[in-house]
C-alpha cells in the first residue's frame, strides 16, 4: 500500500477529486493548508489605492489517499492532468508525495492491509 499526498491550488480541488474518482481511487480526504514553497509567497493588493504587499504564505489544499501500489501510476497521472495549469503549467501548481504505508486497519471490522482500504 502507498499513500499519495498532493498539494494543489484550492480552485482546482473539484477537478482533482473528480479525476481521482474517475481513475478508480477508492477514497480520499482533503483539507486546506497554508504554506510557502519555492515561490516564496505572492504579491497581493492591499487597502485602497492599489498598494502592493508580499504575502509570504499562500493557501493550498492537501489531498491524501491510500491505495494499492498497482494504482499508483494511474492516480498520479490523474492528479497531474487535473491540477496542472493550461499549457506547460504554472508556478505553484503543486507537488505530489508518494510514501509507503506499513499497514492499515479498518476500525469497524479489524481488517488489515489491502482489505482495510
Amino acid at each position: 500500500m502507498i499513500s499519495i499526498e498532493a498539494i494543489v491550488r484550492p480552485e482546482r480541488v473539484s477537478q482533482v477529486t473528480a479525476a481521482l474518482v474517475e481513475a478508480g481511487c477508492p477514497g480520499f480526504y482533503y483539507y486546506n493548508i497554508t504554506g510557502q514553497g519555492r515561490q516564496h509567497g505572492v504579491e497581493v493588493f492591499v487597502g485602497r489605492g492599489g498598494a502592493m504587499a508580499t504575502r509570504s504564505t499562500v493557501p493550498k489544499t492537501l489531498i491524501r489517499t491510500v491505495i494499492n501500489e498497482d494504482q499508483k501510476d494511474a492516480i498520479v497521472a490523474a492528479i497531474v492532468a487535473s491540477a496542472k495549469g493550461p499549457g506547460e503549467g504554472d508556478i505553484g501548481d503543486g507537488k505530489i508525495f508518494v510514501s509507503q504505508i506499513e499497514d492499515a486497519v479498518r476500525v469497524r471490522t479489524g481488517d488489515h492491509g489491502a482489505a482495510a482500504i
